[in-house]
């Protein structure tokens, strides 16, 4: 395999018709430099077009649940809460649609496989209480405008956002002796400290122990929701002081006065800046774009580079990119595609024009990862240990038939030489030896369900 296909299979969700011939001409440095600086990249303009009539990507958190939630009213016909329970489907529909096609067609493919690794990181399920209104902004607002960013700043979008709030139940974490623990609001609740901690920042051997989880519980008291935006920003967001622990605390071996909001900052702050962060986030990524035990020394060079830019995320992604243990051979091919990678790489590799997203989302949840419905915290696995069974290569062989016979776009059959041409030497000669020698109906199915694309 050459480097111009595993740049592709790692920066990207795998290559279109023409990705290949197009980086052999920019070259794969200034390739990199693009996709590292998506603003500097054309969006399509058939892409816009369908975000645009997505309008739910456009709204707040309170909006989408005044407009979307069906209301109780007994007056109503059952024709009329029929129809109230479909458009309640609305906003998580429009967001995986838009997820996906973005993930298919978007030219800044880095930031769309950034958008999906910092998703599971910051994980939130669908299908906890409001949650499912709000999934598509949630990574509209917290997600996708960081993804190539400041780690601080990604993390304190998430830390603000109503769907992390309720998807880990900080919304109630209260101060059992403040003047607004009453009602459903009547302590303190560590499930975001700890998670905020274990999965977000430090990482579960950050150094931190039970007595910090507690003292970022009680710093995070009060932080919660105002959902009728009597008193919460236009997202829902409020800062209850009555339900708020105003005493001074020890977090992480720092004093931190009692001052309400400023506390919560200030622990972002300590935890968006420790080494710990930076070495479990350096670790991650170099697990996710290079291989599933990656080298100490390649994470402590991308954890440097981490702590001296402040969590600069494109930083730590160039020094990753140039790092000479991304670039060794003998790992080229050999990452395991989760369901969502093979999926979306399949999907692009024929060059599907329209492709019909509904069936797409339908594909994940047969190979048991739907799209916002990991009800984990930690979110999906990226390993081949996560993902590799007997059962789930039958289901994939079975879905490349499916996608061979066009079935996720114009019902045409995929041309199985076309398809060759674009993976190119991704393909190994013994498969494309056992093609050569299949009957012709069969052959793009057999490319699709090949041991050659399940990796990148």
């Amino acid at each position: 395999m050459t480097k111009s296909l595993h740049i592709l299979n790692r920066l990207s969700f795998g290559f279109r018709p023409g990705d290949i011939e197009q980086i052999q001409s920019m070259g794969i440095e200034a390739y990199i430099q693009s996709q590292l600086s998506p603003d500097s990249i054309p969006e399509s303009p058939q892409i816009t077009r369908q975000l645009n009539q997505w309008r739910t990507l456009k709204l707040t958190p309170v909006q989408l649940l005044r407009q979307y939630k069906p209301r109780r009213q007994k007056q109503r016909s059952e024709e009329e809460r029929q129809q109230a329970r479909q458009k309640a489907k609305q906003p998580l529909q429009q967001a995986i649609q838009a997820r996906l096609l973005r993930a298919i067609a978007s030219p800044r493919q880095l930031q769309e496989v950034m958008v999906n690794f910092w998703f599971n990181h910051f994980n939130v399920f669908a299908r906890k209480g409001d949650i499912k209104f709000w999934i598509g902004v949630y990574e509209q607002q917290a997600i996708r405008p960081y993804a190539l960013g400041r780690f601080r700043d990604l993390l304190a979008a998430t830390v603000h956002h109503p769907a992390m709030l309720v998807y880990l139940d900080n919304w109630r974490n209260t101060a059992p002796n403040s003047p607004g623990a009453k009602g459903r609001f009547r302590g303190i609740n560590e499930n975001y400290a700890r998670e905020l901690m274990e999965l977000h920042t430090l990482g579960v051997d950050g150094g931190y122990s039970q007595d910090d989880v507690i003292a970022l519980a009680h710093i995070l008291t009060g932080w919660g929701l105002d959902l009728d935006e009597n008193k919460g920003d236009s997202n829902g967001f409020y800062f209850d002081r009555n339900r708020h622990d105003y005493s001074d605390k020890l977090f992480l071996g720092q004093r931190i006065k009692g001052s309400g909001v400023a506390e919560v900052e200030q622990a972002i702050d300590s935890l968006a800046s420790h080494p710990a962060t930076a070495r479990y986030i350096s670790y991650k990524l170099a697990q996710y774009f290079v291989t599933d035990d990656p080298h100490s020394g390649l994470v402590k060079r991308l954890a440097k580079k981490f702590l001296q830019t402040e969590g600069d995320i494109r930083a730590v992604l160039d020094t990753l990119f140039q790092s000479p243990e991304f670039w060794q051979a003998n790992d080229y091919g050999h990452k395991f595609k989760t369901p969502y990678d093979y999926i979306i790489s399949a999907v692009r590799a024929t060059g599907t024009k329209e492709p019909n997203l509904k069936r797409i989302s339908g594909m994940l949840n047969q190979l048991s990862m739907p799209l916002y419905n990991c009800s984990t915290p930690e979110g999906y696995k990226n390993t081949q240990e996560a993902w590799l069974s007997p059962d789930a290569m039958l289901r994939r062989v079975s879905l490349a038939t499916a996608i061979a016979q066009g079935r996720l776009g114009d019902n045409q059959s995929v041309d199985a030489s076309q398809l060759l041409n674009t993976l190119g030497d991704s393909i190994s000669a013994q498969t494309k030896h056992e093609i050569a020698n299949s009957p012709e109906k069969l052959r793009a199915a057999l490319i699709l369900g090949s041991p050659d694309i399940m990796y990148r």
